[in-house]
């Protein structure tokens, strides 16, 4: 049984290191730090990023290792809709959307919400959707050893949205596959229609 637990904590030390740059990002990007308005920026945003970045210091693996059961079931297992919200490593602005995993068991299942937490685990980093897609696929995989797993992840993009070629209605779509729905075109197509009345 795995020890995985949430932790939401702030380490002082390093939030008071993140405050005194972001203090200085504001001075140089022309604010007055002294603004009654932004006087606890910096120490609102030095948690704000050790929250959304805290992925990086959590085992997606044994997230899904604390809740495994033994089960004959063999049939496609679907968690649909869930929420991400993931940092661009190369802009640092947020993409946002849903992911929809599935999987096929092979002797074993694992606890539903634990999907949702491994797909929050990756999310939580500096990341870009194609990695994400691959990550969460190949952590279900090597870990529960399923028939086959399918992720699917239609996002948002902030760099396009706000800066950029500022397209508003940009959807990225991206898909991992393995095993029965790579090798199975039957299976991968009863999960696109299971899911596709989600995509935009």
């Amino acid at each position: 049984m795995s020890n995985y637990k949430k932790i939401d904590e702030y380490n002082p030390e390093i939030t008071e290191k993140l405050s005194e740059h972001y203090r200085e990002i504001l001075k140089l990007s022309g604010e007055d730090i002294n603004r009654e308005g932004i006087l606890k920026t910096p120490e609102r945003v030095a948690k704000a990023m050790q929250y959304l970045l805290h992925g990086s210091c959590l085992n997606p693996a044994d997230i899904l290792k604390s809740a495994i059961f033994n089960e004959a079931y063999k049939e496609m297992v679907i968690v649909k809709d869930i929420e991400i919200y993931s940092l661009c490593e190369h802009h640092m602005l947020p993409f946002f959307g849903k992911a929809h995993v599935a999987y096929i068991p092979n002797g074993k299942i694992v606890g539903l919400s634990k999907i949702p937490r491994v797909v929050d685990a990756f999310a939580r980093r500096l990341q870009v959707q194609e990695r994400l897609t691959v990550q969460i696929r190949d952590c279900i995989q090597e870990t529960l050893k399923p028939l086959g797993v399918a992720v699917v992840i239609e996002a948002k993009h902030l760099c396009m949205l706000m800066r950029g070629v500022q397209k508003q209605n940009s959807v990225a779509t991206t898909s991992a596959f393995t095993g029965g729905f790579l090798d199975n075109s039957k299976t991968r197509d009863e999960f696109i229609q299971l899911v596709a009345g989600k995509f935009h």
